[in-house]
């Protein structure tokens, strides 16, 4: 996946003239604090440059995990065309140019963020965007929220692994009062990220919602350790991308998990693909999360004709047709 064209060339001007030494230096400070998901009380984005490392070398993965999350609430709820979003711990407003990407419609954007640098990248950036009037507040997603209104879409990014864990019930409640159509949550697609999307999928469904994506059904998911769900995005490198990374392949994989639930039912899937499917001579075998409730393997066969010639199409993370997710 590539960044739209506008994104790619804001970023490229407000990251042009810094030594790559220096990019590289904070991309490895930024990538510590992620993987081991540092909690201290200090922002991962706490000054310009660590903001600009991760424009350097994570909003390009950010952006197609979010990307991919969302067209998979589109895919499933076309009548969904939010006219405004709410965006939580927005960092630079990765979110924002995902959400305009996939939804035209899109009119007012309400930007909450703790860091006064990530508000100032984000602020510079969307100016390259023409179509969406963007506010950034400062704040703090575990703090106070009365003075926000409602959003057909409201957002979290990358961002509950950032707080205690304990506080994610009270947290994803919240953000459900203020969600007027849709909410969206992405995490990464590790097993601790696929845990914190477990605690707020439960909340969600407590709450009454309708599970959008990628769960095609509310019973508890079937999924068991050491297994775990989540999905996987293809992205490609920029040459500073490479060199800030220190990496030669032009490409990366962004592993992702999410949850996607609205005030309105959607047309759910039969089924979603949950691991990348494997291909033999004559047949396809298919990793499926079911309506139903239950998880299970099906092997399509070429005898099986126009199911078999859909299986070979579908991909990971992609919702199967009632002919190959059935029994």
């Amino acid at each position: 996946m590539e960044l739209p064209a506008a994104l790619r060339r804001a970023v490229d001007r407000l990251l042009e003239g810094i030594p790559v030494t220096e990019l590289q230096k904070a991309a490895g400070l930024l990538s510590a604090r992620y993987r081991a998901e540092v909690r201290d009380g200090r922002l991962h984005l706490d000054d310009r440059l660590a903001v600009k490392a991760y424009l350097a070398t994570r909003l390009p993965a950010t952006f197609a995990a979010v990307r991919a999350s969302l067209a998979s609430v589109a895919e499933l709820r076309p009548d969904f065309a939010p006219g405004t979003m709410l965006d939580l711990g927005a960092g630079p407003g990765t979110v924002l140019w995902a959400a305009a990407d996939c939804w035209p419609t899109l009119g007012d954007a309400v930007h909450v963020e703790a860091s006064a640098a990530a508000r100032q990248v984000g602020e510079a950036l969307a100016g390259d965007m023409d179509m969406v009037g963007a506010r950034w507040l400062a704040g703090d997603v575990t703090g106070d929220m009365d003075g926000l209104a409602k959003a057909d879409l409201v957002t979290l990014s990358y961002v509950l692994d950032e707080i205690d864990p304990k506080t994610i019930g009270s947290l994803i409640g919240r953000l459900w009062e203020l969600t007027e159509d849709t909410l969206v949550i992405v995490e990464p697609g590790t097993p601790a990220g696929w845990s914190r999307i477990l605690a707020a999928r439960q909340r969600l469904v407590e709450e009454g919602a309708h599970l959008v994506a990628p769960c095609p059904h509310s019973a508890p998911c079937p999924l068991a350790a050491p297994d775990w769900c989540h999905f996987a995005r293809r992205v490609a490198r920029s040459r500073l991308h490479r060199l800030t990374k220190g990496a030669d392949v032009p490409w990366e994989d962004e592993k992702y998990v999410f949850i996607a639930a609205s005030r309105h039912a959607g047309n759910g899937p039969a089924a979603r693909v949950v691991a990348p499917p494997r291909a033999a001579k004559g047949k396809v075998t298919l990793k499926l999360c079911r309506q139903d409730g239950s998880a299970a393997e099906r092997t399509v066969t070429k005898r099986e004709g126009d199911a078999f010639r859909t299986a070979r199409r579908l991909d990971w993370g992609e919702a199967a047709p009632w002919t190959v997710g059935g029994a």
